[in-house]
């Protein structure tokens, strides 16, 4: 089911997405202890599932979106980054603290988008990070103040492990959005890798023709191999030096991030 994020208003414009499923037939797998359990590659454009009820383990309603990027701060946290609107509820609240998982369901593309019935949660690897600051959202379409929509992740370094490249996309740098008429890329889980030209300017974000669809939120925009910014929808993204600014000024988790690998 898709339900209206408050990010954008309408949810068939939305690139996150929250399904209802019937429950889990089989048990969970017994977890590894840390110190028998194999790190979890993760970067931008790995798919991430979260709000899930009742329980990771027999779940019936969750949300996916897609890790932007993955880095450290200046603290030498292991950082990752994705969509604000994600982590936002009904009800307007930010939900700091929430538990994020890597969905091992197979990314899609374009043509065949994943199978959202296939999502679940990596349990072997457990929770891989915890919510620790949730910007304002895009508000596109409401009458909501302008942000860059971007979620902060501080990631649990006993499970997981930076990788450059996810699916079609390897990260080798950060930098500012192209020209105008550039071709640029995304790698989301929903729907893979896509490309198309950048368009110009609107508000304080970057607009493109890259296709994105549910689930896609916060998928990496790239220029060559160039982190340039983070989708959210309707051919929108933020550009991630911009991002990286107000993680500086806030201070915390994320101030000073930089490329892990």
């Amino acid at each position: 089911m898709l339900r209206a994020l408050r990010a954008l208003g309408l949810a068939v414009l939305t690139a996150g997405l929250t399904l209802t499923a019937a429950p889990a037939a089989t048990a969970a797998p017994a977890a590894a202890t840390a110190a028998e359990r194999q790190l979890t590659p993760i970067g931008g454009g790995t798919g991430i599932i979260f709000r899930i009820t009742p329980t990771p383990e027999e779940r019936q309603s969750f949300f996916v979106c897609t890790l932007t990027a993955v880095g450290r701060d200046d603290a030498g946290n292991l950082v990752g980054l994705t969509n604000a609107h994600c982590f936002i509820d009904e009800k307007g609240n930010k939900l700091v603290g929430e538990k994020v998982y890597r969905d091992t369901s197979p990314a899609g593309t374009a043509a065949a988008p994943a199978d959202l019935n296939a999502s679940r949660p990596d349990l072997e690897t457990g929770p891989i990070g915890t919510i620790t600051y949730v910007s304002t959202p895009n508000n596109l379409l409401n009458a909501g103040p302008k942000g860059l929509d971007f979620a902060v992740i501080k990631l649990d370094e006993s499970r997981v492990a930076p990788t450059a490249t996810v699916g079609g996309v390897t990260i080798s740098s950060i930098g500012a959005p192209p020209p105008n008429g550039t071709r640029m890329c995304k790698q989301g889980h929903r729907t893979g890798l896509t490309c198309g030209i950048k368009l110009g300017t609107h508000d304080i974000w970057f607009t493109h023709l890259i296709w994105t669809n549910g689930g896609d939120s916060g998928s990496p925009v790239v220029s060559g191999q160039t982190l340039v910014g983070n989708a959210w929808g309707v051919q929108h993204s933020s550009a991630i030096l911009d991002i990286i600014a107000e993680m500086n000024a806030n201070g915390g988790v994320g101030a000073g991030f930089h490329l892990a690998v």
